[in-house]
């Protein structure tokens, strides 16, 4: 069954993807309300990731769903309505809700991506297995295939952010899971982290898609990371603390007690 969906969406989902090309990769920086939208947008970028930290950290929650995905998703319909361009949603490992309720939220909240990760919050933040985590991103793409726009999926994984298991074999580990995740469906892969040059060569070598990375603006150059190889870099929680940083420091002459 196909559903109804704008057309812009269906164009917006198209043009997103494309920017996604190693070498000279897509920048999203990663907004939680409309006024960093609007900010970025201003800025001059094109297309814009929604964070669940930085989210969380606006609402005053927790990170690592300590939000609904109907609380996140309120979020994003507030920023597709403030800005023209493509945004994808960071929907964490899915907030317990099915693939059919995610897509169907995240379309009609005008988005055309997101990224599901690996780790399962509520289940004291275990990490799905390679075949759970490619189940499941089977799982969102048949139910994005019954609208009439390609979602694209950011699968992203957390075992090299979070050192699970053997060192030597960390990155093999990673690139068997996202290959999985390529396999089931996944447009964009995702191995969070700040990793050495090596690590990021063998990833955007062996790895079957587009690879995302996370930047810190002030630290990371743009240049050097699209010589690895990267296609998409987004900016997790970076850029609001790097805001935020810069907000204390103007504020701080100010205080009179």
């Amino acid at each position: 069954m196909s559903l109804e969906t704008p057309v812009s969406l269906s164009s917006d989902a198209v043009a997103f993807l494309a920017l996604h090309q190693p070498g000279t990769p897509g920048v999203f920086p990663t907004v939680w309300d409309p006024w960093s939208a609007q900010l970025a947008v201003d800025s001059g970028f094109v297309a814009l990731t929604v964070g669940s930290h930085p989210v969380a950290t606006a609402l005053g929650r927790a990170d690592n769903e300590g939000m609904t995905l109907e609380e996140m998703l309120e979020q994003v319909d507030l920023i597709t309505a403030a800005v023209d361009v493509p945004v994808s949603a960071d929907l964490e490992s899915g907030y317990g809700a099915s693939a059919d309720r995610i897509i169907d939220r995240l379309v009609a909240a005008g988005a055309v991506g997101l990224n599901i990760e690996d780790t399962v919050h509520s289940e004291g933040g275990r990490l799905r297995s390679t075949t759970e985590h490619a189940e499941l991103i089977g799982r969102l793409r048949k139910a994005a295939d019954r609208h009439d726009v390609h979602v694209v999926i950011n699968a992203r994984t957390d075992i090299l952010l979070k050192g699970v298991g053997d060192p030597a074999g960390r990155v093999d580990a990673a690139i068997e899971k996202l290959r999985a995740a390529a396999d089931a469906g996944a447009d964009v892969l995702y191995p969070v982290g700040v990793h050495d040059e090596e690590t990021h060569r063998r990833l955007t070598s062996e790895l079957p898609l587009p690879v995302n990375a996370i930047a810190r603006p002030g630290i990371d150059d743009l240049t050097h990371l699209a010589g690895l190889g990267v296609a998409r870099i987004s900016f997790g929680p970076h850029w609001q603390k790097a805001v935020g940083a810069a907000a204390a420091e103007l504020l701080a002459p100010w205080k009179t007690a």
